[in-house]
């Protein structure tokens, strides 16, 4: 695709794009795009619009060679690759970014947002990077994933209060006033890893094996987005922790650890469909058109469920290295390949419909054959 082409399509695009996916579409590239590289661990990146988010523990982008200073937070011009202007500081890492409209929700372990006080939490303009005087409030615990969908956000984590206000791992907010939501307020046994929202649910993943005091929803669970009530009729239990969850239109796509790692696919009732099993843990996940998008540790696809102790591929594996492509369909390993290096590998994915590329942030310093740090998109 041209960059003329990319432009073209720009229009059609806006909101936080891990949700709902177009139909089938061409593969995104395996050479990553021309973007700026990273000097510490990018942990969250989200797409509006024409711009893609990045959120970490870094202090600097490197473009072309040369360091710019970004303190955790730094935009990009998804279409050019270009960094931008857009350079609010935090004072700790960014673990989790959404966006609605032209606000920039950003969670994590920092106390500042460009020299203001912000507990965890914060709102930023999407072009100015300005702090919304608005949106503050204390946490007592970690963020570790946010949503923004139906005029409200949605926060999950270790938290276990907001504003002095018993949370137990699940909060909600009002996009249009910044308040606390006095009604949304789940509870987990254990910590919330990830959210992802679509067909008028709220999907949590994580460590939990209880949810609003009721046993069987081990470890994913859909919820009312607005009475936050169990929706029964969705109970996959899988058996190892949910990292990450994307939604289509069909299904419900996640990203486990374990013995080894899988990517697994459920219908919205809660039926799986199938399982792909990896060497290491799977911890980011995405759909593009009629493709699975996985990032995580492994450095093998396994050929069967089979796994020894230490998540070795017992059956035969296929070297897919930080990445890999799964159909949506039955969860068979495509072609598509764009290795990365390190130990922690790939942490944070996200995609953008209107242009085929998907976003992928961690500790990598080389991607798809070649020298490329910690944030890399292929379109």
């Amino acid at each position: 695709m041209t960059y003329m082409d990319k432009l073209a399509i720009l229009g059609v695009v806006g909101g936080l794009l891990t949700a709902l996916a177009t139909p089938a579409q061409a593969a995104p590239s395996e050479s990553p795009d021309a973007v700026p590289s990273f000097n510490g661990t990018v942990l969250a990146v989200a797409y509006s619009g024409s711009t893609v988010y990045v959120g970490g523990d870094f202090t600097a982008a490197v473009v072309k060679g040369k360091a710019v200073a970004r303190s955790r937070l730094a935009a990009i011009n998804a279409a050019t690759g270009e960094l931008l202007p857009w350079a609010p500081t935090a004072d700790g890492r960014v673990k989790a970014i959404a966006t609605s409209g032209s606000a920039v929700y950003v969670g994590g372990d920092f106390g500042t947002v460009s020299g203001q006080r912000r507990d965890s939490l914060a709102r930023l303009d999407g072009r100015s990077g300005a702090v919304a005087g608005t949106f503050k409030h204390s946490i007592e615990g970690r963020p570790y994933a946010l949503a923004a969908t139906g005029g409200r956000l949605y926060l999950g984590g270790s938290i276990t209060k907001v504003n002095g206000q018993s949370r137990t791992r699940l909060a909600a907010f009002s996009l249009s006033t910044g308040a606390l939501d006095t009604k949304w307020k789940p509870t987990a046994d254990d910590q919330v890893e990830s959210l992802a929202t679509g067909g008028g649910r709220v999907y949590a993943g994580g460590k939990f094996h209880k949810v609003n005091g009721t046993s069987g929803y081990n470890r994913l669970v859909a919820l009312d987005p607005a009475s936050a009530a169990i929706v029964t009729g969705f109970k996959p239990k899988p058996p190892v922790i949910t990292f990450a969850v994307a939604v289509t239109s069909t299904g419900v796509y996640t990203a486990h650890g374990g013995r080894g790692g899988a990517a697994s696919s459920y219908s919205t009732t809660g039926a799986k469909r199938w399982t792909a099993t990896f060497d290491g843990n799977a911890q980011a996940i995405g759909v593009l058109g009629d493709t699975v998008y996985v990032g995580g540790h492994f450095d093998r696809a396994c050929r069967t469920a089979r796994t020894g102790s230490q998540g070795t591929c017992l059956d035969g594996s296929d070297d897919r290295v930080k990445l890999a492509a799964l159909a949506t369909t039955d969860g068979h390993l495509r072609d598509w390949t764009a290795d990365a290096n390190g130990v922690d590998g790939v942490l944070a994915m996200a995609v953008h419909p209107g242009l085929g590329a998907l976003a992928v942030g961690g500790a990598f310093t080389t991607i798809g054959g070649r020298s490329q740090k910690r944030f890399a998109q292929f379109g």
